[in-house]
């Protein structure tokens, strides 16, 4: 039994999905799931049919991705390279390749998915549990996400990773002891009414740049970043400060909504000089409750702009 290539191509969403968060970077998980495709159907006349054949394609996915990490870095966010900053430190950069990305849902979720699979998988992209997954070892990692979010048995995984069970075990143990506390399932999946109430006062007060209306809707403890500089900022005052100060620029924004990591997100363009509107920002907002938490600019619209499908520019 063989597979061909539309039957391989039709698991591109959920191969991505799981390279993104193996990898932490859109950009990555793409290139990754590409390779993933390219030696299935290399290899198409080895699928025998003795697994289904997502569990094959996982099973090249998970090793492209331990090949790709073999020589890199871990990603991060802001918040986990140093203490908050102030409004007025000076700005530092780093390359791409140093931050978390994010995803688009539609690139990430399969459009047949059921939907307490849906729920699941928006939940295990999550900006803050695909940074968490960073800090593990990169076998750790792989183990931890074909048990928890595929729910493969250890035997299968020993396979997958050419290792013992009893290794696996060990990987999983350690795996869970690092992230402890943190319960990505506990996470809702779907806003609740209020939520999207609060998004659209979001919106009108961005749009209108109301910066007191804005903080408002920040918890106490609420995160500001803004990738690829190394700044954050912590709670409402601060980010007023920010928006009032040197985020001054944003002033005139218009957002267009989207989805990323399993939140709210909105494609941000600036005031263009030369007319219209001009991307600045891929916004990523993570709530709780009625607040938002962690808001999140991801600052490289060439490469995530184009990924989101958001237009390269918009009319006055």
């Amino acid at each position: 039994m063989t597979a061909d290539i539309e039957q391989i191509e039709a698991h591109r969403a959920a191969l991505t999905g799981h390279c993104y968060r193996m990898l932490g970077s859109a950009v990555d998980a793409d290139d990754a799931t590409q390779e993933t495709i390219i030696r299935a159907w290399k290899n198409a006349d080895q699928f025998g049919g003795r697994a289904a054949l997502r569990t094959w394609l996982y099973r090249i996915a998970t090793n492209v991705c331990l090949d790709a990490l073999a020589d890199r870095r871990r990603r991060s966010r802001p918040m986990e390279n140093g203490p908050a900053g102030a409004p007025t430190d000076v700005l530092v950069q780093h390359p791409r390749t140093h931050w978390i990305e994010p995803m688009p849902d539609a690139r990430a979720i399969p459009a047949d998915a059921d939907p307490s699979e849906r729920a699941m998988l928006r939940q295990s992209i999550r900006l803050a549990f695909v940074a968490s997954l960073q800090s593990l070892a990169p076998k750790q990692r792989a183990a931890l996400l074909l048990v928890e979010v595929l729910d493969w048995s250890v035997a299968e995984v020993a396979e997958t990773l050419g290792t013992s069970i009893a290794s696996v075990n060990s990987a999983l143990q350690r795996a869970r002891a690092t992230l402890a506390g943190r319960n990505w399932r506990a996470t809702p999946s779907v806003l609740t009414e209020s939520q999207r109430q609060m998004l659209n006062r979001y919106v009108a007060a961005f749009e209108s740049y109301d910066v007191d209306r804005l903080a408002a809707l920040l918890r106490d403890d609420a995160t500001f970043s803004m990738p690829p500089y190394a700044l954050w900022l912590q709670g409402p005052e601060s980010v007023r400060a920010w928006l009032l100060g040197t985020g001054s620029g944003c002033r005139g924004s218009r957002l267009v909504s989207t989805a990323a990591c399993g939140s709210p997100a909105f494609g941000q363009y600036k005031v263009d000089s030369d007319g219209g509107l001009k991307p600045f920002a891929l916004v990523v907002l993570e709530l709780s409750g009625d607040h938002i938490v962690g808001w999140n600019s991801f600052l490289d619209t060439e490469t995530l702009f184009l990924k989101f499908g958001l237009p390269s520019h918009l009319p006055a």
